[in-house]
């Protein structure tokens, strides 16, 4: 979706709707926290998943250097879980590596996301993206142990979050050949799904849309993602509760996604523009009944998008500029705040992204190591509120930082395809 973002125009006044909060925020200081890797290998750790216990599941693996903005190769990676200081390797399922995306541990320490068999794939495909070419089935870690969640009858799948009940979302690959593929690269239909006491069940898209992607469900069973076509399936953003499918409006037609929803029915992803050229990170605070709101774009960045957000309407998320990642947010009572503008200058990381903001204002990401043997490197990142003053800050100190040796597309496992001017200088 990012592969190199450019110099995108921002429309000079972008509140879509005026956000209304019920509670005021004193802006909030930060002590971050380096969650280390979980080898001594690894040059690329992200927190993916947070739960209110402070537990978090990061993505640990190993990116082809020298990496750039443009073309990127993941080479290895393991999904782990990190309880203060320590780590757990969560295992594949017969292959080497596995994966996660957002939202996926809740707060009984259950984890999912995806992970590579033994068994190459009957169609050549790469799902999950490790050019392994294995099959990918989504998992279930629990009590120590990982096991695959039952797909559509297709060779692969991914889970993506899961609540405090267990109910667990994601997609799952069909027998059917999905016929809004190219020819010069063929593949089947792409079910969004819900797994509910180990049952797959699929949940419907909108517009007539033959694929979809789950990545977000609370504690209602509410849940949201996109939906949209073989060579893009965030045409939609979508709200799923009782198996129905409702658009979450967007400022145009296409490229609009959501990632995360509160237990208030309150979701949190990105709108495109109406000509295309920007992404705006965004809330839906009154869900599908209601305009969206923009949280506005960090000055010197060109596009945005927001992936989490707590029960008192805390918003995360991460900025881009023309070379990749480049920084870590948060939005609350409607102001935009860079987050390394509250963390103490003495730091040793800058953040370039944040994923997930838990019910005790922890918030969750990655930042990039600013010297000492791990210089250039990506870390996993926790940051615990605190109360006193901070001094100068890192965005203080380091008002040109180094810049982000990872595309977006990194943490991204659909992309849409936007229009050139989105990934061009």
């Amino acid at each position: 979706m990012f592969r190199q973002l450019g110099k995108l125009w921002i429309p000079p006044v972008t509140t879509i709707a005026l956000a209304c909060s019920g509670s005021a925020f004193a802006q909030q200081n930060y002590k971050i926290t380096d969650l280390g890797a979980n080898k001594n290998s690894d040059n690329f750790n992200m927190v993916m998943g947070l739960n209110n216990l402070g537990w978090a599941e990061n993505m640990d693996g190993v990116l082809t250097p020298p990496i750039t903005s443009t073309s990127t190769t993941i080479l290895s990676g393991r999904a782990v879980i990190s309880i203060y200081g320590t780590n757990i390797d969560l295992g594949t399922l017969g292959g080497k590596n596995s994966w996660t995306n957002y939202g996926g541990i809740n707060d009984r320490g259950e984890a999912v996301g995806m992970a590579e068999t033994s068994v190459p794939d009957p169609d050549g495909e790469d799902f999950c993206g490790f050019h392994t070419n294995r099959t990918c089935l989504p998992f279930l870690w629990r009590h120590g142990h990982i096991v695959a969640l039952p797909t559509l009858g297709g060779n692969n799948g991914q889970a993506s979050a899961i609540n405090n009940h267990g109910q667990i979302v994601g997609i799952a690959e069909t027998k059917v050949q999905d016929p809004g593929c190219p020819p010069s690269k063929p593949g089947k239909i792409i079910s969004p799904v819900l797994w509910d006491r180990g049952e797959v069940r699929t949940l419907p898209t909108v517009d007539r849309d033959p694929d979809g992607f789950v990545q977000g469900i609370n504690d209602r069973g509410q849940a949201v993602g996109s939906s949209g076509t073989c060579s893009n399936i965030a045409i939609h953003a979508v709200l799923w509760e009782n198996d129905t499918a409702v658009e979450l409006p967007g400022l145009g037609p296409t490229g609009n996604d959501a990632y995360a929803i509160n237990d208030h029915g309150q979701a949190v992803g990105y709108v495109t523009s109406p000509d295309r050229t920007t992404i705006f990170p965004t809330v839906w605070l009154d869900g599908a009944r209601g305009a969206p709101t923009s949280l506005g774009i960090l000055p010197g960045d060109g596009a945005a998008f927001a992936t989490g957000i707590n029960n008192r309407t805390q918003v995360v998320g991460s900025t881009f500029n023309s070379q990749g990642w480049s920084h870590g947010f948060i939005w609350q009572d409607g102001v935009l705040t860079d987050l390394n503008s509250l963390i103490s200058k003495d730091s040793n990381l800058f953040i370039i992204a944040a994923s997930n903001i838990n019910e005790r204002g922890q918030i969750s990401g990655m930042g990039t190591v600013m010297s000492g043997p791990d210089a250039g490197k990506i870390h996993a990142i926790l940051l615990t509120p605190v109360e006193e003053s901070i001094g100068e800050s890192a965005a203080d100190v380091a008002r040109t930082h180094p810049a982000s040796i990872l595309p977006a597309g990194v943490c991204i496992h659909h992309l849409p395809k936007l229009v050139p001017t989105l990934l061009q200088k």
